[in-house]
């Protein structure tokens, strides 16, 4: 009986956590910025728990009842949270407040779980170990909770289905608390209806969950949805209207195949046709295989190395048949090594020397990206880099997201690169900014490779040649320790929405 009581109290504190983790997640996934979003939705969530704790003092009668009512009413809403918020950012505009709204009345809910389990138990152990032992299965729990959900929860069950699984936890302990407390119980057939309502419905949603994300998909992209995955690391979604396919990483546009070239093209060739003697070359990002395309149209690169976070997206862009043709089969290039593992600490362990690096992360949209821009990733990055190579980065838009470009070249120059930026117009993104950095100032190269659909020596003069509306402006460097980038960033895209 005691092992089978604390085993709820462990299971109960997985739950709660469980769906902490899930509403930060997805805020995070959706709104961008990850250490605002943990850190509002935490701090509301311990928040709402304290206030749950403070409430349970009024229940005086029927404890085992509203303890079980409180566990199906967890079950249901924490159960449900992941498919709601997904559903509340495609139809509605009030995405923050729901989401909010759940974190506190989970923590409430949760809030009253514990204080409301003790009293329960308050006669059958003496009050030190009774204390002792529920904190302690309490934060194990926690512990347990906190592993899985990295390592099997997002990336096996996904956001979704793992809260819907978790309700169903909930629920179970409801009802597997009709036996333990049976003898505290006036009437416990209600409450065992009730139990399996809520499992019934739970896992009616768990079997549901492909539709409630192809609903909520079908909102959120305009075109047709061809594939849908989500990783340990992001949400990939690839669209299609006509003959134009897209990528979007979490919501975000990564490329358009009817203009991805320029792209790809812009950020490539500048650099790569200015080292002709270029053996050994790194991609960082890019695990679309679009910029190792365009790479490996030289004849010279004897060796391409690919460093990209996640694995699935480098093993969907090896294999689909479309997406590989698209990438020209870059990704099982005999030249090509792909590693799958964060730029920075890959780095920091390797001791290899490229003579040209291609950088293509994703927009600095929260910190960990943001630290992928910093003064010091640029220096570690200077002790993998010729002498005489270059470094080129994909630098944001230097029209819309001005000051964000600009504050990229001053940390580049702080890192004591010499620097040239430029920027290309690409029509799903509008004007699009890079920068090449090296020891050395950069040379414009006397020749370009065959079969290039954008690029030539005329218009890549013009490239660097900046209107008014996109010259430089003051800006702050980005140090790991203050990422005024992420912060600049987040400004320059609220003002072109608002």
């Amino acid at each position: 009986m005691a092992v089978a009581l604390f085993l709820s109290v462990l299971l109960i504190a997985a739950c709660g956590l469980i769906y902490e983790l899930i509403a930060g997640t997805l805020a995070s996934y959706l709104l961008g910025d990850s250490i605002l979003q943990f850190s509002t939705v935490i701090g509301s969530y311990l928040f709402a728990m304290g206030i749950g704790s403070w409430l349970s003092r009024f229940i005086n009668k029927g404890l085992v009842a509203r303890f079980i009512t409180i566990e199906l009413m967890v079950g249901l809403v924490g159960g449900f949270s992941s498919s709601i918020l997904f559903l509340a950012f495609a139809y509605t505009q009030a995405f923050r407040f729901i989401l909010y709204l759940l974190v506190v009345v989970v923590g409430i809910l949760v809030g009253l779980e514990i204080p409301l389990l003790m009293r329960i138990l308050k006669d059958r152990f003496q009050f030190r170990d009774l204390v002792a032992n529920v904190l302690t299965f309490d934060y194990l729990g926690a512990l347990g909770a906190s592993l899985l959900f990295p390592l099997v929860l997002v990336p096996k069950l996904g956001l979704v289905r793992g809260a819907l699984l978790f309700g169903m936890l909930n629920a179970g302990v409801a009802l597997w608390s009709t036996w333990l407390f049976k003898s505290q119980l006036p009437s416990y057939n209600g409450l065992r209806a009730a139990s399996f309502l809520v499992l019934a419905a739970l896992t009616g949603g768990l079997f549901s969950s492909d539709f409630i994300m192809a609903a909520a998909d079908d909102n959120l992209y305009s075109d047709e949805i061809i594939l849908s995955r989500q990783t340990k690391y992001q949400r990939i979604v690839l669209t299609r209207w006509k003959d134009d396919v897209r990528l979007y990483l979490s919501s975000h546009l990564q490329f358009a195949s009817n203009d991805e070239y320029r792209y790809h093209e812009g950020l490539v060739h500048p650099v790569l046709a200015a080292l002709p003697n270029a053996r050994n070359v790194l991609i960082l990002g890019g695990g679309d295989g679009l910029a190792a395309r365009e790479v490996l149209k030289y004849k010279n690169i004897e060796r391409l190395t690919l460093v990209d976070l996640d694995p699935e997206m480098t093993q969907l862009f090896a294999t689909h048949s479309y997406l590989k043709q698209l990438n020209g089969g870059s990704l099982t290039d005999k030249r090509m090594r792909v590693i799958n593992a964060d730029a920075f600490v890959w780095l920091e362990q390797s001791k290899e020397i490229f003579d040209a690096v291609i950088i293509d992360f994703p927009d600095p949209t929260n910190f960990s990206l943001g630290k992928l821009y910093s003064t010091a990733f640029y220096r570690l990055l200077g002790h993998h880099i010729a002498e005489s190579g270059y470094i080129v980065v994909q630098s944001t838009s230097p029209l819309f997201a001005r000051q964000s470009y600009w504050c990229i070249v001053e940390t580049l120059k702080a890192a004591k690169f010499q620097t040239k930026p430029y920027h290309v117009y690409v029509p799903s993104f509008g004007e699009w900014g890079f920068i090449i950095a090296g020891r050395n100032q950069w040379q414009a190269p006397t020749s370009l490779p065959t079969g290039l659909r954008f690029l030539t020596l005329t218009n890549l003069a013009t490239l660097f040649d900046f209107p008014l509306d996109m010259q430089s402006m003051p800006a702050e460097v980005n140090r790991l320790n203050d990422q005024a980038l992420v912060r600049y960033y987040e400004e320059d895209w609220k003002k072109l929405t608002h």
